[in-house]
């Protein structure tokens, strides 16, 4: 039975939107990351946190400012943090991912990172990049249209929500990282999403803190939604009401009217909801979307929250839910991706490269290795090992100095720079039966190298190696146009004809769908090393990841920044 819920959010709503108006001028935050313990599904764990909270602080700034986050280590394992979204112009010191950017903050050891906002307006967050800690270790961050300017290019909002959709394990997700490296097999599916930290009404034990958000019927809410999960692309609606998206990635949109959003791991989306139904509760909800038939193990559960008005009535005993689609329903997930338009206004304009001066194509791939273990059995298909790769490079990072560094000291031996701009081999990539030969990746540490300015073109094709799953792309330091994707093999001569070059979305990730492919495009004018990985975890650790280093331009200010005195030493 649900009980009504108090109208306190409402009150940490206010609350927010003050300390935001009086935010201090030093920009100054406090990390620190330190163990906490929870209780969730009516057990109890000791989990890794940033100042004892899940999810994490917020961070609030407006657009273009400079804020300094001091990443204080007091737990017990190496910890670094990643600003997702965050283009950090000339200075990928603070970037975060470990061995790439940075070695990682050792326990007892702090580092004071330096974000440099400059276009991103909109929502984007912040979680950790090393190992898997990110599971626990993230929050939104959230920047506003600089006072003086222009403002929401829709209507004020009366209030503003960070609804950050995560995962939950029973078991230390440590432990879980540790068993798919030593098994060689697929991770442990999580045993909850969660709305805000909270599973909500539908399981066990957690009735009693679901994630309440009180509404005003005839008011408008900025929802800002995080998909913070660490390996599922999620469905997520509220039971009666229409959302509509109007910015996606720090980045506004041309505003979308939905009864459901598709998202995915590492994506954020701003939504605005009105409060216009009969004043109630209602469900919000969250599900998997997933299609990996012969690898997934997955999470088929349902998290909740509740939309709860203010008012004078009889709440209802069973709030509806939502209608959310099929967990393999690919046409209803990739119709809402597919829907998603830049505003390209004169207010909000975009510049979306035409003439393309370097082009990749690489095949985004599951993989297979032979098992290292000490009875020659792993757990991936026929007792191998499992492994990912683009253009079938499985990447290998350093262990004990990272690429940037190398890279600016001119250090030799550390990676390579021949990462293919086409794949290896040739063949029908989505076919169904594939030859296990091609199922075995090279190993190293290639890196692919940009002229600074040059217009790059990637076009990542999906294939059916070992199981055909959708992959969620992300590249750090940039955003990047979305101009096309479809289903099957890419067709050079017929594909391009269909590419958005008006009004392309601009992301940080791009979905590359089930058997299918995506095209992206950006201008590398942000000189530095930029990872570019899966971002669903287990991908991630299998090896779906490079990194791209952009070249220095001509003048100082094309030019990579130096570091700061305090970067973490290996």
């Amino acid at each position: 039975m649900l009980r009504l819920r108090n109208g306190t959010f409402c009150l940490k709503i206010f609350c927010f939107q003050l300390l935001f108006s009086l935010r201090s001028a030093s920009n100054d935050y406090l990390f620190v990351v330190k163990e906490a313990s929870y209780t969730r599904l009516c057990s109890t764990k000791n989990i890794l946190t940033v100042n004892g909270q899940f999810p994490g602080p917020t961070i609030r700034v407006f657009t273009g400012d400079t804020i300094f986050v001091e990443v204080s280590n007091e737990g017990k394992e190496n910890i670094t943090i990643h600003w997702h979204g965050v283009r950090q112009p000339r200075y990928p010191w603070s970037d975060g991912p470990a061995y790439i950017t940075q070695c990682p903050i050792k326990p007892g050891a702090s580092f004071r990172q330096k974000i440099i906002f400059s276009e991103e307006e909109g929502t984007l967050w912040w979680h950790a990049h090393s190992d898997w800690s990110r599971a626990t270790v993230h929050g939104a961050i959230i920047i506003q249209p600089r006072p003086g300017t222009a403002g929401y290019p829709f209507p004020e909002p009366n209030a503003e929500v960070p609804i950050i959709l995560g995962e939950w394990w029973k078991q230390d997700v440590t432990e879980v990282r540790n068993e798919l490296l030593r098994t060689g097999g697929l991770p442990a599916a999580s045993d909850a999403f969660t709305i805000n930290g909270q599973p909500g009404d539908l399981y066990p034990c957690s009735s009693s803190e679901t994630f309440t958000l009180t509404v005003d019927e005839g008011k408008t809410y900025l929802l800002r939604i995080i998909n913070a999960a660490m390996d599922e692309m999620l469905f997520f609606s509220i039971a009666n009401h229409d959302l509509t998206v109007v910015g996606t990635d720090g980045a506004y949109t041309n505003p979308l009217t939905t009864s459901y959003i598709t998202i995915s791991p590492g994506q954020t989306l701003d939504v605005l909801l009105q409060a216009n139904q009969n004043p109630n509760l209602y469900y919000m909800a969250s599900s998997v979307y997933s299609t990996a038939v012969n690898l997934d193990f997955i999470n088929n559960t349902t998290a909740t929250a509740v939309l709860q008005y203010i008012g004078n009535y009889t709440p209802i005993s069973s709030p509806p839910l939502p209608c959310l689609p099929s967990r393999n329903d690919t046409n209803l997930a990739f119709q809402f991706i597919g829907s998603l338009r830049s505003l390209a206004n004169e207010d909000h304009p975009i510049d979306v490269p035409l003439d393309i001066t370097s082009s990749i194509f690489s095949t985004v791939s599951l993989n297979t290795l032979p098992c290292e273990n000490d009875n020659n059995s792993c757990e991936g298909p026929n007792g191998t090992r499992l492994a990912a790769s683009l253009n079938n490079q499985s990447f290998v990072e350093p262990s004990s100095i990272a690429i940037l560094e190398a890279y600016y000291e001119r250090i030799n031996g550390v990676y390579g720079e021949n990462f293919p701009d086409f794949p290896p081999y040739l063949f029908n990539f989505t076919a169904d039966d594939l030859p296990m030969i091609l199922q075995i990746p090279e190993q190293g540490t290639e890196v692919k190298v940009l002229d600074y300015d040059s217009a790059v073109e990637i076009n990542f094709q999906g294939t059916n190696l070992v199981a055909g799953t959708s992959h969620p792309i992300h590249l750090h330091g940039y955003s990047f146009f979305v101009v096309g994707f479809g289903f099957g093999n890419f067709d050079e001569e017929k594909d391009p004809l269909n590419y958005n070059l008006i009004d392309p979305p601009l992301r940080t990730i791009v979905d590359v769908p089930i058997s299918g492919w995506a095209t992206v495009r950006f201008r590398a004018s942000n000189p530095g090393v930029w990872f570019m990985h899966c971002h669903r975890e287990e991908h991630l650790t299998w090896g779906m990841k490079t990194v791209f280093i952009v070249k220095n331009g001509e003048s100082p200010q094309e030019r990579l920044l130096p570091p700061p005195p305090d970067v973490p030493p290996c």
